[in-house]
């Protein structure tokens, strides 16, 4: 007797830590108790930097962000000071799992793995991501599932504007998004018994973003507003119920494996990236100072006297103003290595406000990654173990905001996200697993498939996983 044909379903939970998974939501959560209670769960340890696009590329590829020429949600293009782009699907430069699988005749339905857009041709179907442009139309692959699509969903719905003052209007849509990823999974999962079925749903991370600080009292900014503090806790219940209502049309024989992508924490602050390079010297702005809040390449850079520049987000993107690679480049080439042990060395002696170290932790892409492929800034600034947000606005008397400069935000991201494996048919007994790496998940689901490992990937099988 042949043995039964490996099928795996990946329920991709965005921004969900072990606190509130497994401890703070999960009474409100029986579903996800009940699977908890046939899994072996723990930890899942994310990659630098700990954030959605490359974190999801690299769980499903085993290769780390600069193989994958990923680093985050914008890149600069060579040549230029300022002109970003947002990755791609195409900007992935090695196959994930379900290009793998396809190739090797397996049916695959995946649905919002990001990056996303435009969606791949896969053996199957591939609903593109949360980063799909506003009003673009071809976001499935084959484009005729598109009206038996949005039929189900009333319209589908990629993503909501979650850094914003009206957040009774940001709970609604999150809500109702979240209900319709789930309706269509439910659609999709009828169509056929798929050998992988992946979706991916970001609401778990806005949800984090807008409404941290009414449910956390630890929050520095906590505020207890009864209707919105309600929000989380309520929106997880409604998570596990669409969870559930997936989960009563999956045979016992599939596997299930729930991860996230990094874990959240409450936000501290920010801290002005670009405003400590001008205390430093390193950056000049010409004239007066501009109003606080000026997006940097707004602002009149005299590039004649700036050596370095940043971006801001989940870690400071710092960029090395070098002759003969930027348009007006004074550092040169020789003399970069001594100038990022001289910026290291002066990050690492900031102070926060209280006076405790604010703990800067910098890296360069050659150092941590096998490869430096795309467009990777000079150096990645994490603040405060990733608790404090980097702003790259300019114009402020301070170093540090409470605030972030983009717009309302509660939370930010950290390193450990979560994962839970069901096991086999027969059941096992539920069980606290150890830490595990997000780069070796690629592999193992690999391996679960009986597929050759991928060519010199960075992650590795876990044994006995699934």
């Amino acid at each position: 007797m042949s043995a039964p044909r490996p099928r795996l379903l990946v329920l991709g939970l965005d921004s969900v830590s072990p606190d509130l998974l497994f401890e703070r939501f999960l009474p409100r959560m029986p579903r996800m108790r009940e699977l908890l209670s046939r899994s072996t769960y723990g930890t899942l340890r994310s990659i630098d930097p700990p954030i959605t696009v490359p974190a999801w590329a690299v769980m499903f590829s085993g290769y780390d962000p600069g193989t994958l020429g990923l680093y985050g949600f914008r890149h600069r293009r060579p040549g230029t000071y300022f002109d970003q782009y947002v990755p791609t699907s195409r900007t992935i430069q090695q196959p994930m799992l379900w290009e793998r699988l396809s190739r090797a005749g397996r049916r695959v339905c995946v649905m919002g793995m990001p990056p996303g857009y435009p969606p791949p041709a896969v053996n199957g179907v591939y609903v593109s991501d949360f980063l799909t442009p506003d009003r673009a139309q071809d976001y499935v692959s084959p484009l005729s599932l598109r009206p038996e699509l949005e039929k189900v969903t009333g319209g589908y719905s990629f993503d909501v504007v979650f850094r914003a003052g009206d957040r009774d209007r940001v709970a609604r849509e999150l809500f109702s998004m979240t209900q319709k990823h789930f309706a269509a999974a439910r659609y999709l999962w009828e169509k056929e018994p798929w050998d992988l079925f992946a979706i991916h749903e970001i609401g778990p991370d806005r949800i984090h973003h807008a409404f941290w600080k009414y449910f956390d009292t630890g929050h520095p900014r906590y505020e207890h507003v009864p209707s919105l503090s309600a929000v989380a806790p309520e929106y997880y219940a409604m998570l596990d119920g669409e969870i559930g209502r997936l989960l009563d049309r999956v045979p016992p024989e599939v596997r299930i494996l729930v991860v996230s992508d990094h874990g959240s924490q409450a936000m501290q602050g920010c801290f002005c990236i670009n405003e400590w390079l001008r205390k430093q010297g390193y950056l000049t702005l010409k004239g007066a100072p501009p109003p606080a809040g000026t997006p940097l390449e707004k602002a009149t850079i005299d590039w004649g006297k700036t050596r370095a520049w940043g971006a801001g987000g989940y870690y400071a993107r710092i960029f090395l103003n070098v002759r003969g690679r930027e348009p007006e480049g004074i550092l040169p080439a020789s003399s970069v290595p001594e100038f990022v042990r001289q910026l290291t060395q002066e990050l690492g002696a900031i102070r926060r406000p209280d006076g405790q170290p604010l703990g800067s932790d910098v890296r360069v892409p050659a150092e941590i990654y096998r490869s430096v492929n795309g467009d990777a800034p000079d150096l990645m600034v994490y603040f405060g173990d990733v608790a404090w947000r980097s702003a790259g606005t300019v114009g402020y008397d301070t170093l540090f905001l409470q605030e972030n400069d983009t717009g309302p935000d509660d939370a930010v991201h950290s390193f450990d996200g979560i994962y839970a494996v069901t096991g086999p048919p027969e059941g096992a007994a539920p069980s606290r697993g150890p830490p595990r790496r997000l780069i070796d998940v690629g592999p193992t689901l690999l391996a679960y498939f009986g597929l050759p490992a991928a060519p010199n990937a960075q992650g590795e099988p876990i044994p006995g996983f699934l």
